[in-house]
């Protein structure tokens, strides 16, 4: 009998964002957008800022990320693991209006230093920039969507 859950880990640097069962979960790559069902292949694949949405128990679990890979592998029971290992990952419910004008406050600060080129970490503005404008563009996109907190 196939399974029909798969085990879901979503990691940063800083904490475990997330470990639970899903019935599926769609992943931004580097490649496009995937939905990974149980059975899935083998992958191992770079990380593209947006959202990342797990079904649990029938409800859509929206996170911000940015940055990482996505590593999906059968453990020695056949079960489907997927590991997403994010720079920045963040749930959606956590992403408030306060968090996302400090957010829009920082990008544009970031832009402002670019501008002052001899001064810039170009690696670490970018970073940056993108973590701050993916937490406004998946705030925004979720905020009139029924999801689990």
């Amino acid at each position: 009998m196939a399974n029909k859950q798969l085990k879901l880990k979503i990691v940063t640097p800083e904490r475990l964002v997330l470990e639970e069962m899903a019935e599926q979960v769609s992943i931004p790559t580097s490649e496009g957008e995937i939905t990974v069902l149980p059975g899935h292949i083998p992958l191992i694949v770079g990380l593209a800022s947006g959202d990342v949405v797990a079904t649990i128990n029938g409800e859509h679990v929206p996170m911000a990320v940015s940055g990482g890979f996505l590593e999906i592998k059968k453990n020695e029971e056949g079960m489907t693991e997927v590991a997403v290992l994010a720079d920045f990952a963040e749930h959606v419910h956590e992403i408030s209006d306060e968090k996302i004008e400090q957010a829009k406050a920082r990008a544009e600060e970031l832009r402002k230093q670019m501008e002052n080129k001899e001064h810039v970490d170009f690696e670490h503005f970018e970073a940056e920039l993108e973590r701050s404008l993916t937490r406004v563009k998946i705030a925004d996109k979720w905020r009139t969507r029924k999801y689990r907190k």
